[in-house]
């Protein structure tokens, strides 16, 4: 029998697609700008695989992505913690989590894809 306790299960939600109005400027918060959205988490996952509510939800994570992306911010660096602080509150056991926000065509001179801000989280525990 494997020992499943050193088994590491990934759950991610890659590129939620949103349209926001974060922006340090006000014209910014009037015009909003697309976003993508990615949130990577990883715990030890438990022997059993068929039960949603012993797993991290990715339909969970999607609400929580919406609802922050909802919340008009100045920073991204705000909005990233707050997605961040309510995965981990929504989820004590994972070992670590990542969120990352991309500001698709950012309104700079030049051409730009996205600027970007992440930030991670590291379980004591792990």
């Amino acid at each position: 029998m494997i020992d499943t306790q050193n088994y590491i299960q990934t759950v991610a939600l890659r590129d939620v697609k949103c349209y926001a109005f974060h922006g340090y400027y006000p014209e910014e918060q009037l015009t909003g700008i697309y976003f993508s959205v990615d949130v990577v988490v990883t715990f030890t996952p438990n022997t059993d695989t068929e039960n949603l509510e012993r797993t991290v939800n990715y339909e969970i994570l999607n609400n929580i992505i919406l609802g922050e992306m909802k919340n008009t911010r100045k920073m991204l660096e705000t909005v990233v913690k707050s997605i961040l602080d309510r995965v981990v509150d929504n989820y004590p056991f994972i070992h670590t989590a990542e969120v990352g926000i991309k500001k698709l065509n950012p309104p700079m001179p030049g051409e730009i894809g996205h600027s970007f801000v992440q930030l991670s989280y590291r379980s004591a525990n792990s």
